[in-house]
């Protein structure tokens, strides 16, 4: 029963990091590859 809970919180975790990181990428093609590196130098 514990395994099940935690299996279930770490697909949860792995759903909002993938999420997150979708997000990122949207706003990096969004701004162009350019300004991206600009932000991150």
């Amino acid at each position: 029963m514990d395994d099940s809970v935690q299996k279930s919180c770490w697909g949860l975790t792995a759903k909002a990091v993938i999420g997150i990181a979708g997000i990122i990428v949207l706003f990096w093609l969004v701004s162009g590859a350019e300004a991206a590196a600009a932000v991150a130098s």
